[in-house]
Parts: structure tokens; C-alpha cells; sequence
């Protein structure tokens, strides 16, 4: 018995294994059995980089669009009105807000107005932005669309209220919810009217806002100590 055990063993050792590739390996080396993935992995690294580097292209073009912030010296105004007891009132603001829209509403809802309060914010005596928050309820009011192309607070301004940007000057002119302050007296109808002159100084026209609503005398102090 042993001798044919020796015999039967021989002929497996000189059959050996005739599976393809197995003549090419090399001790515990299996990668001739495995499928080259290598240039299907270069693709798909390649399709993932060149989509990155349009999305990072796409981000670098909404930020060269949008608008830079507006310099301290072309600030004019960042002021609230509000009531306190039913007595009117108003504060300056700081100027840092008129770059920061969303702010701007954060810190007009921390004014203590009995009925919220009305954000006013004039730049470089070109446009005025109002904005009344009442709650989690915002109005907005844009003097001048046309101002978004150039001023972010104007650019988010039109943003909030689903404006589009005009770029001829032509196509500029106030946009918003005109009737805002219908509830105090004055109308959508005037007050579209009052925003409509785009030659009058911004200041100006505020002021008369301000008037309109019972706000007159005690926003000329704010422009008085700002020497406006």
C-alpha cells in the first residue's frame, strides 16, 4: 500500500495546477487572479476632481458677484423706530449693520417697540432700505433696485423679496412691500409715490416717511447728532 500512496502522490506533483494565470504568480501573490480596476479608478478620481472644480468655480463666480461692503464714510444712516408706551422714538444704530442684513433684523428685534420696530439704512445718499419686523413678520422696502448691483444690504434686500436685479438704470426704481405701514396710516399708494422721486436725497425722503408716521421730530434728533 505504501508504495502505490508513493506513486499517487507523484502524479499530483508533476500534474500540478493548471488553473490560468497561476504560471505567472509569484509566492502568496494573487494579483494576476484579479480584475485591473486601476484605470476605471483613475476615471472616476478624475470625474470626482473636475466636479469639485466646477463647484468651487461656481462658488468663486457668486462671490465676485456679490457686491463689496459698503465703507464707513458711505454710511450715511443705520437708525430704528419704534414706540415705547405709545410715545415714538429713535436710535442710532451701528453702521456695521448696514453691510449685515440678516443682523440688521436680529437687532431690531431686541428694540423694545410695543409694535415692533422699522429699520432705516441710507448709503452713500444714493438709496434708503426700510425694514419692519414685527415678530417673525419682515417688510421690506428697497428705494432703488438698481442699488443691488452695487450695495449688499441692497443686494440682500432684493434677494429677501424675490426681486430681479435690473442693470440699466432705466429698469431701476423702488421695490417692496409699499404697504407696510397701511396699518399707521399711510397708504401703499403714497407711500410708492414718496419713494418713486429717485433724484431726491435719500435723507429726505426718510424724513418724510418718518413725518407720515409720527416719527418726525424724534428721528431729526438722531440726524442732528449725526450731522445729517
Amino acid at each position: 500500500m505504501t508504495g502505490r500512496a508513493d506513486e499517487f502522490d507523484a502524479q499530483l506533483a508533476e500534474r500540478g495546477d493548471d488553473r490560468p494565470g497561476l504560471d505567472d504568480l509569484e509566492v502568496d501573490d494573487f494579483s494576476a487572479l484579479l480584475p485591473d480596476d486601476d484605470e476605471d479608478d483613475d476615471v472616476l478620481l478624475d470625474e470626482d476632481a473636475e466636479g469639485v472644480e466646477n463647484d468651487d468655480a461656481e462658488d468663486d463666480d457668486e462671490d465676485d458677484d456679490y457686491p463689496e461692503d459698503a465703507l464707513e464714510e458711505e454710511i450715511d444712516l443705520v437708525a430704528a423706530l419704534y414706540r415705547e408706551d405709545g410715545r415714538p422714538a429713535a436710535i442710532a444704530l451701528p453702521k456695521d449693520l448696514a453691510n449685515d442684513f440678516d443682523e440688521l433684523v436680529e437687532q431690531l428685534r431686541r428694540v423694545p417697540g410695543d409694535a415692533g420696530a422699522i429699520g432705516i439704512v441710507v448709503i452713500d445718499s444714493d438709496f434708503f432700505v426700510l425694514v419692519r419686523v414685527r415678530g417673525k413678520r419682515i417688510e421690506v422696502l428697497l428705494s432703488d433696485a438698481v442699488a443691488a448691483n452695487d450695495w449688499p444690504i441692497a443686494r440682500d434686500a432684493a434677494d429677501f423679496l424675490g426681486e430681479e436685479i435690473p442693470e440699466d438704470e432705466e429698469d431701476g426704481g423702488p421695490v417692496g412691500d409699499f404697504a407696510m405701514f397701511a396699518d399707521a396710516g399711510l397708504s401703499e399708494f403714497e407711500l410708492e409715490r414718496l419713494c418713486g422721486d429717485l433724484d431726491a436725497d435719500p435723507v429726505d425722503l426718510v424724513s418724510d416717511i418718518a413725518e407720515k408716521l409720527g416719527f418726525g421730530p424724534s428721528l431729526k434728533k438722531v440726524l442732528v447728532t449725526l450731522d445729517l
